[in-house]
């Protein structure tokens, strides 16, 4: 959610500060902030809104000094307010935080006895005051940092800067994560590679517990114990750290004409020319599992709702998908012969992550189906299954979901074989299907016309219902969360024979109902829902291939021609027009397309 970056450098830190922020944009904010050390003298520029109002600022009220630390915020305690905006500060002590403070009320409490007083309504004020109240009893900033960390309970990563320190920055992850680049006479801080990668392309990452002592020369890291620990450095690919439109007009466009390529790219790492399925080393023995636990959240909870229909029809294991911000609540208990499969882009997904920890030592193993490597979800995996789908930056997820069924048909598959569910040939088969899915991608994404048109019938309407059955439910889903997130349209899914149990009272001539039917076979039973929504004069768009919308598109208000492809392929193929329909609709509309309000992108608090 909230991104964070720190330099100890050889220039001005300020431009360098608002450029790595910019860096961070996709992950959701709603105010930003700059603090510096300029001989000795430590200072702050805060703005609400988009990282320009804070540039402006800089302009008419610029900020000297060669050390600094900066912030994107995504509000939970106190409103987005120029007060309540990063970084705080206390005397002569300056923080930025990711996470959540869950004993800030406490300290509160406790500082407020101390004649201490308070200005925001933040979490994070408390972390600077305390370090602050520490320092005025004489301890020096580094022992002030490790003693007011040592009372934070929570999820967190932070960045401490000093009045008077022009060559120390304190740096700390508990839940959050953090990386630390290494320059040439420089240190860098930031929430994620991403931000740092124009400055430094050497990199470690900070484990649970651990905080960090930094000079422009040194760095020195603790763990949670306050042992000295060494943390691998690893240079990163510059190139998949970029961050451009690459001629498109947003994001979320360039990333939804990405997936032909990135889909290859998974391909290529899970399918072998002969058609086997290759998992990582280590990978998992299906013939000991006899049931699958599924957890995520947003569209990943989605993909593993389509991966559900799958692992139980072709490799017929039972599978259970949990959403994760309830998972663990309801104590759900775990067979030794379970597979635990967690499912994240970011990999840091706060509610995700905890689930994570809920099954370790219960299941028999856990695998991750993540986009970063480095991940603490990754990390934390018996096997990690990357999804290769590069830097996805638009807070609507598109190209990531479609990997992310991609690698997951790819262990259903392995299951399948494993468990004699599929014998050589329908391995084989279904191994052919994958290979031709790119193209049929491209095939689709040459609708893309027929789409806009469809999405500005979509753009005046307030409501919009998406139906369909099987696997086309998820994705009915997906379709309604995508259109929600970034046209801000209200939109409901519905499994199509459910529509009559109650939903249908939503039908009238101004609720555009989007059925998703692919001549499958399921596909008489869906056009018969369909035709009970046009029986009271609902405004039907209807996703089918051809022979489809042959059969069924007479009377609708507008239809969207898919190519075929195998059955159990469908759900990857739909969620082209879902992200398409949404897209178009939000342009339409003049939304923000690739940071919609209120959302983040990686959402690292619960």
């Amino acid at each position: 959610m909230c991104g964070i970056v720190g330099v100890l450098g050889n220039h001005e830190a300020a431009p360098i500060l608002v450029e790595a922020l910019k860096r961070l944009e996709y992950r959701g904010y709603d105010s930003a902030g700059i603090a510096t050390v300029n001989d000795g003298t430590l200072a702050r520029r805060r703005a609400v809104g988009k990282l320009v109002n804070l540039s402006d600022l800089l302009v008419h009220e610029p900020l000297a000094g060669k050390s600094g630390i900066g912030h994107t915020r995504w509000a939970t305690h106190g409103a987005p307010t120029v007060t309540n905006a990063h970084p705080h500060q206390a005397g002569g002590v300056a923080v930025v935080h990711n996470g959540i403070i869950e004993n800030f009320r406490e300290l509160r409490e406790e500082l407020a006895a101390s004649g201490v007083t308070f200005v925001t309504e933040t979490d994070t004020e408390t972390v600077a005051l305390l370090t602050q109240h520490h320092m005025a009893q004489g301890m020096a900033p580094v022992e002030a940092a490790t003693a007011t960390l040592a009372r934070l309970e929570g999820a967190f990563a932070l960045a401490f800067l000093f009045d008077g320190e022009n060559d120390l920055m304190i740096a700390a992850r508990k839940g959050s994560p953090l990386a630390i680049g290494y320059g040439t006479g420089e240190m860098f801080v930031g929430s994620d590679a991403i931000a740092l990668s124009p400055l430094t392309d050497r990199i470690s990452y900070l484990e649970e517990g651990d905080y960090a002592v930094l000079t422009r020369n040194s760095v020195e890291i603790r763990d949670a114990n306050g042992t000295l620990a060494n943390r691998a450095i690893k240079t990163i690919q510059i190139d998949n750290t970029r961050i451009d439109k690459g001629g498109h007009k947003h994001f979320m466009a360039k990333e939804i004409a990405e997936q032909p390529g990135v889909l290859q790219a998974a391909l290529d790492h899970y399918l072998s020319e002969e058609g086997q399925i290759t998992l990582p080393a280590g990978g998992i023995d299906f013939t000991q599992i006899d049931r699958i636990t599924m957890v995520a959240c947003g569209t990943a909870y989605l993909a593993c709702l389509t991966a559900k229909y799958w692992f139980e029809q072709i490799a017929r294991v039972p599978v259970e998908v949990d959403v994760a911000s309830e998972f663990r609540y309801r104590e759900p208990p775990i067979s030794p012969r379970t597979l635990a499969v967690f499912v994240s882009q970011s990999g840091e997904t706060a509610d995700t992550l905890a689930a994570l920890r809920y099954c370790d030592g219960k299941a028999a193993a856990i695998a991750s189906v993540v986009n970063v490597p480095e991940s603490s979800i990754a990390r934390e995996s018996d096997l990690y299954l990357p999804i290769h789908a590069g830097v996805e930056v638009g807070v609507a997820s598109t190209k990531a979901f479609t990997c992310q069924l991609t690698v997951l048909f790819a262990m259903v598959l392995k299951a399948a074989h494993d468990k004699g569910a599929l014998d050589d040939a329908g391995l084989a088969a279904h191994a052919a299907d994958l290979r031709s899915m790119p193209g049929i991608i491209n095939a689709a994404l040459a609708q893309n016309d027929r789409m806009r048109a469809a999405a500005r019938k979509l753009a005046s309407a307030r409501d919009v219902l998406f139906l369909g059955r099987g696997q086309m439910y998820p994705l009915a889903h997906e379709g309604a969360l995508k259109l929600k997130e970034i046209s801000y349209i209200h939109a409901e899914a519905y499994a199509s024979g459910e529509l009559k149990h109650g939903p249908i009272a939503l039908v009238d001539e101004n609720v555009p109902v989007v059925v998703m039917a692919p001549r499958d076979a399921l596909f008489d039973k869906t056009v018969s829902n369909m035709q009970e929504v046009m029986a009271r004069k609902g405004k039907v768009i209807l996703i089918s291939d051809a022979e489809g919308i042959k059969e069924a598109g007479a009377g609708v208000w507008a239809h969207i021609e898919m190519p075929r492809i195998a059955e159990a392929l469908n759900p990857i193929l739909y969620a082209i027009p879902a992200q398409l329909l949404a897209y178009h609709t939000a342009v339409a509309k003049g939304t923000d397309v690739d940071q919609p309000r209120n959302l983040a992108k990686s959402v690292t608090v619960e």
